[in-house]
């Protein structure tokens, strides 16, 4: 007698239906709404798929879609062939791991809208070759409201305080804010700033920080960077930024970028000079010497101070310090009873970069 493996009724042939997405994410910037999901590798009734066909790109405005009814894109089905089943005993590699899908849906302008409760829905549906699905993956929403356009005229400048960068507030960008309301309990606008590393390097690699944000201005709009690292050279753009405040927290969407400016931080932008030199003599009963104190100087990247001496019939000031005095204070011991001292100090910074010497104070020794 001859045995049969499989017990039971025959199982029906397989529809071959990829099973939905169920990681369907959505991220907006500007009029774009990146997409991005994970491609079906099981079909619904739990069997390897061997076949992708195209995929339904679905976008409402209602909260919840059951359809696609009419589709945003139709995505062609990908470029490789019929996928290798797999056996249930196999080990699972990285190959087996589902691979990563992506689309950039570019809004009508129609779409947009000033009311900071307006919502976009989107779905994908992911075809068999037979042009069939399983239905819809799950539903991601993105904010409707518009956004402001990018300045146009971003410029900087580089001194010691750092980068400082302006732009304007320009009449498309004013029309946009006042259809929004402008600063209410609903709604807020800020231009945030990026800045970019730029190196040798792989550009990809690089990571865009914020360097901050401002409060939406008319006219012209200021911003000073002092976060970055001298010696390095950065791009900058800016973005106006619309945030909804909600009973669940705050949605925020950017606009596009502006486009961005080049800068070299090469430090040569010495510190402050020093204020408020006072010398004093002491010497009764022990070897003589004058004190200096000063006030200091706050520069982030103040390194020490130099101090500078002359005396009565000398041939003007020298340094009399042969290392940067750390405080802004000095004790000269090597003074002599009839003379008198001339004494002025500077700053130096991490960089070398020396500040112009303070004014000068004198004092006698008797």
């Amino acid at each position: 007698m001859i045995g049969c493996a499989q017990t039971g009724p025959p199982l029906p042939p397989s529809l071959e239906l990829p099973k939905p997405p169920g990681d369907l994410r959505a991220v907006r910037k500007g009029d774009r709404v990146a997409l991005s999901w994970s491609e079906p590798t099981l079909t619904t009734d739990r069997q390897s798929v061997r076949y992708i066909g195209p995929t339904l790109v679905c976008r409402s405005v209602e909260s919840e879609i059951t359809q696609c009814g009419n589709p945003a894109a139709l995505l062609p089905a990908p470029a490789a062939g019929p996928h290798k089943a797999s056996s249930p005993h196999k080990k699972k590699s990285s190959a087996d791991k589902p691979s990563p899908l992506s689309y950039t849906d570019t809004l009508p302008a129609s779409l947009l809208r000033a009311d900071p409760a307006a919502e976009l829905t989107f779905a994908v549906e992911v075809l068999n070759r037979n042009a069939r699905g399983a239905g819809l993956s799950n539903r991601v929403h993105v904010p409707a409201v518009v956004t402001l356009p990018p300045p146009g005229d971003v410029a900087a400048a580089l001194n010691g305080d750092g980068v400082e960068l302006t732009w304007t507030s320009n009449d498309a960008a004013q029309k946009v804010f006042d259809e929004l309301g402008g600063e209410s309990p609903e709604v807020q606008v800020r231009y945030r700033v990026y800045r970019h590393l730029e190196s040798a390097g792989d550009e990809s690699s690089a990571k865009d920080a914020i360097a901050g944000e401002v409060a939406f201005e008319r006219g012209v709009v200021h911003f000073m960077d002092s976060g970055f690292e001298w010696e390095k050279t950065y791009l900058y753009r800016v973005t106006a930024v619309t945030i909804v405040k909600r009973a669940d927290g705050d949605v925020q969407v950017e606009g596009d970028d502006s486009a961005p400016v080049r800068v070299v931080a090469h430090d040569v932008f010495p510190p402050s000079v020093p204020t408020g030199l006072q010398a004093a003599y002491s010497g009764e009963g022990q070897k003589p010497f004058i004190d200096l104190i000063w006030a200091p100087v706050t520069s982030a990247d103040l390194t020490g101070y130099n101090v500078y001496r002359s005396e009565t019939g000398g041939a003007g000031m020298v340094r009399v310090n042969s290392e940067l005095v750390k405080s802004p204070a000095y004790r000269d011991m090597a003074v002599e009873s009839g003379k008198t001292y001339t004494y002025s100090v500077s700053a130096v910074d991490a960089r070398g970069n020396e500040s112009g010497r303070s004014e000068a104070t004198s004092e006698g020794a008797p």
